[in-house]
This record gives C-alpha cells, sequence and structure tokens, in this order.
C-alpha cells in the first residue's frame, strides 16, 4: 500500500469539560488535541505546523516533535474494541497515515512529502489525555502496551503538505528498529542486550535514558502518572 497522508489537522488550545463534575474523567481541562481537518496545503516549519499549538509544551512540541503522526487503519479496530465511534485524529495526531504503522517504520527514516522532508524522531509516549477525551480511563495504557503510540518527526527541509500526499522513502538508516521494537525494548519486552543496544543508540531519545536504565537493573517503574494524570 502506497504511504499517504489521509487526513491532516491543525489545533488551538482550548479549554475542555465542566468546572463543577464530580467525575474526574469529566472536569475541566486544556489541551490542542481538538485539532480540525485541513484540506488545504499547510505550512510545515521545523516547530511544526502553521495554525497548530501545543497545550503541554514540557512535554509535547519542539523540534524533536513537530510532526505527529498515526496509523488510521486503528480506528475501527478501537471502535470495535470498545463499542463505541473513535474517530480518526482522537489521539491528537497532526497527520493520519495509511499504509504505515509502527511495525513498518523506522527510528530514522527520511521522507519526502510534499515539500517538505521529514525524519522519524521518536515514538510517541502516551498519556493521560486521550483516555478523558474518549472517557475510556485505560486508552492509554492501552497504546502503550500495544506499541501503537504512532511517532514523531523532526523536520529537515520546510514546505508545504496537504491531504493525499505520499511519503516517498529516502533513506532507512537503521532498517532493524522499527518503532514498534523500540516501544517493545522501552517496556522491557526485549532482553537486556536490546535495551542495553538502544540505550547506547544515538538515536535514542533523552528522555528515555532514565527508564531503559531502570530496566536493565531490574528498578521498577511507575508510569501512572503519565498514563493517568489527574484521570484518578
Amino acid at each position: 500500500m502506497t504511504r499517504q497522508i489521509q487526513k491532516l489537522y491543525v489545533g488551538k488550545v482550548k479549554e475542555h469539560g465542566d468546572a463543577n463534575a464530580t467525575d474526574l474523567m469529566s472536569q475541566t481541562w486544556t489541551t490542542a488535541a481538538f485539532k480540525r481537518e485541513i484540506s488545504e496545503p499547510v505550512w510545515l516549519g521545523t516547530e511544526g505546523l502553521q495554525g497548530d499549538a501545543v497545550g503541554d509544551t514540557r512535554h509535547h512540541g519542539g523540534t524533536e516533535k513537530a510532526l505527529f503522526a498515526y496509523a488510521a487503519d486503528y480506528y475501527p479496530v478501537f471502535s470495535a474494541q470498545y463499542e463505541q465511534e473513535i474517530p480518526t485524529g482522537s489521539n491528537g495526531e497532526n497527520i493520519s497515515v495509511i499504509g504505515m504503522n509502527e511495525q513498518t517504520v523506522c527510528i530514522g527514516d527520511v521522507y519526502q512529502v510534499g515539500e517538505a522532508v521529514i525524519q522519524v524522531s521518536q515514538p510517541r509516549r502516551p498519556c493521560w489525555k486521550p483516555s478523558r477525551r474518549l472517557g475510556i480511563l485505560e486508552f492509554a495504557k492501552m497504546l502503550e502496551d500495544t506499541g501503537k503510540t504512532g511517532w514523531y518527526y523532526r523536520v529537515l527541509q520546510e514546505g508545504y503538505i496537504q491531504q493525499g500526499d505520499v511519503l516517498v522513502l529516502q533513506e532507512r538508516p537503521y532498517p532493524d528498529w522499527t518503532i514498534q521494537r523500540m516501544n517493545d525494548t522501552l517496556q522491557g519486552k526485549a532482553d537486556k542486550t536490546d535495551i542495553k543496544v538502544l540505550q547506547e543508540a544515538d538515536f535514542t531519545p533523552e528522555s528515555w535514558h532514565h527508564s531503559l536504565e531502570k530496566r536493565l537493573t531490574g528498578a521498577a517503574i511507575d508510569d501512572s502518572a503519565r498514563l493517568y494524570g489527574p484521570n484518578i
């Protein structure tokens, strides 16, 4: 299947929820994940898409997370799994893609897309916000456990991109390291040799090193704050 942008999204930071709600999942929260679909070309710069915003600048945004991609094929599966409609875009992605997923995309991949050139920079680490958006407490944990996380790009060459653009693979420097393998290794689903290789690799995100060190030493890892946040 051709690698292609199915849908493209940008969004502004907005407050959602009910300040008077007693249910934690219904209380107020701020996010830019409720993005709108854009059919016309959008400028992709080194910091991201023009007109797009980031609600949590501590953990999201920046040149290493300029463009967030997610596989469109997962959404019908999620909808059936949770017996509710989970529409494309529910993870707050910038581009919903077809012909690509964590098992076929590798860290460091370079793609030409529209006028831009982009490089896979790191897997996404899910947080609690998609769970609150969908009203499914365990949704983020499911994404992490299965490796269906999505991935980020850095921008090597700025330019316009739009729906329907094909992602043409230009380089694949690390064919052995798919996004799925990186996720599985971080989650301890690999032997210590892989964990050590990932810890020492120059493509591994700096933010991963603490968790990888814990995997090597057998120390406990508590990601509940990221995965559940104020939902519990």
